[in-house]
């Protein structure tokens, strides 16, 4: 059996692959320049002239892969990621039910904007603290049926939101939510990874956009459901619930037996010639993800969790018009994050990154000045130039680390949630304080810690070892 790489287009980098033999442990290296014929007695690789190279396709055994098995094997891909987004989705919607029902929450209960932003730190706090603790395990010990149980607190959550009666019930709940979405996120955005067939973009955009979808409708649902039928119909959405969590049982099944796969299948590494970067190196990149990611957070807090208020404080609408509004700011979230990751894929990530936080500063200094009509249409712009950042920086450092992938994802996931947490928190308090227009003024210079950007290294991923 021999392994040979057919002609690539000229503009394709220079790659190589590195099999190791099941049997004998030799380790078998050649590259596309050369194209040399060399031994492989267990398998055979079939390389397909595609647009990336490290799109390399290998089966174990010794018939070739054929063009139908490609196509099902892409559909079952598509199909997981499809899955995940629409679980993102439901899960998103409940957890945005929080921040969208604080008006309502606020009267009945009378509470200060400061309490308003202690429920949004609660929440946000258990979910933070959690998301690298379990991505960190679940890439050592992964659990296929571990978003089962994240999606079932997330349910318990909603429940006791629904019956809740006073301040600290609320605070119990959002702390339930908080714990089924750090359940959630980093071990789902690991098996959009497993299952993007190298389009790390793509995949992390399409698993975000069905969430931000989910923050959007949230919003309009309390508008038309929660706002006139009361704060006992939160229960309702339950049943979202149970339906993510018969999908997300399917999901498992899927990650189940790729598990397996990954355990009795040979181990192959492709290596690019892009650069490699030292431990510290590394290090001072994630601390300026991490920056960029404080700026983002706690300029869409301002948004997410006091634009309705500055809306009815500044322009006299009323509760229902005002989450209209907000619906439109975070359906531009969700458009835009399904174009961030794409993008990333094409041009490069840290392009993407560099555009989306410093590329929204002039539209965030003008917001505060300007009238209801160009407010609303102000937010579009800002919501999409925005929310296409997070998929690039969550692909971009796991590029930097492709051995913690879980923990990568739990750590930005965690990071942005704290940080909207105590970017709530600190901004309710600044509300009471100053004026609600005044917090605006202040956060409409945040983007302009985009320039830190600069300071990220020039790569877009580095060598990676799958298992197929």
């Amino acid at each position: 059996m021999s392994l040979a790489w057919p002609q690539r287009d000229a503009e394709l980098p220079d790659i190589s692959l590195e099999i190791t033999e099941p049997n004998t442990g030799e380790v078998v290296i050649t590259g596309r320049e050369s194209a040399p014929t060399v031994s492989a007695a267990n398998f055979k690789i079939v390389a397909a002239k595609r647009k990336r190279a490290d799109r390399v396709m290998a089966t174990d055994g010794t018939a070739a892969v054929d063009e139908s098995s490609q196509f099902r094997s892409q559909d079952t891909t598509l199909a997981v990621l499809g899955a995940l987004s629409l679980t993102h989705l439901l899960n998103d919607v409940m957890q945005s039910l929080l921040p969208a029902v604080y008006p309502l929450l606020k009267d009945s209960y009378s509470l200060s904007f400061f309490q308003i932003g202690m429920i949004t730190f609660t929440f946000q706090l258990t979910a933070s603290l959690l998301q690298p603790i379990v991505g960190y395990y679940a890439d050592r010990y992964p659990w296929p049926y571990s978003l089962v149980s994240g999606m079932g607190f997330t349910l318990v959550g909603l429940i006791l939101l629904a019956m809740a009666n006073s301040f600290t019930a609320i605070l119990i709940a959002a702390a339930m939510v908080g714990i089924g979405s750090s359940v959630f996120h980093p071990e789902a955005s690991r098996i959009a990874r497993l299952a993007s067939g190298g389009r790390y973009g793509f995949a992390q955009s399409l698993f975000q956009v069905g969430g931000n979808a989910g923050s959007a409708l949230g919003p309009l649902l309390a508008a038309f459901v929660v706002v006139p039928w009361g704060q006992p119909s939160i229960a309702w959405f339950s049943i979202g619930a149970v339906v993510a969590m018969i999908v997300l049982w399917r999901v498992g099944r899927w990650y189940q037996s790729h598990l397996f796969q990954l355990k009795t299948s040979p181990r192959r590494t492709i290596a690019t010639n892009r650069p490699q970067h030292s431990p510290a190196r590394v290090g001072g990149a994630i601390a300026v993800l991490l920056v960029l990611i404080f700026s983002k957070y706690f300029y869409l807090v301002s948004l997410s969790s006091y634009y309705t208020f500055y809306l009815i404080q500044r322009f006299d609408v009323s509760v229902a018009t005002a989450q209209l509004y907000l619906f439109v700011f975070l359906g531009a979230v969700a458009a835009g994050t399904l174009g961030g990751g794409p993008v990333g894929d094409r041009l490069g990530f840290k392009t993407v990154i560099w555009v989306s936080i410093l590329g929204v500063l002039p539209f965030t200094l003008v917001l505060p000045y300007a009238n209801l009509f160009w407010t609303v249409v102000l937010t579009i712009p800002i919501g999409m130039i925005l929310a296409s950042a997070f998929s690039a920086m969550i692909v971009y450092a796991q590029e930097l680390v492709p051995s913690r992938v879980g923990m990568i994802a739990g750590l930005f996931f965690g990071f942005a949630f704290g940080m909207a947490g105590v970017g709530a928190a600190v901004l309710g308090w600044l509300a009471d304080r100053t004026s609600i227009e005044y917090v605006y003024q202040i956060c409409s210079y945040l983007p302009a810690f985009g320039l830190f950007t600069a300071f990220l290294p020039n790569t877009d991923s580095h060598a990676r070892s799958v298992r197929t």
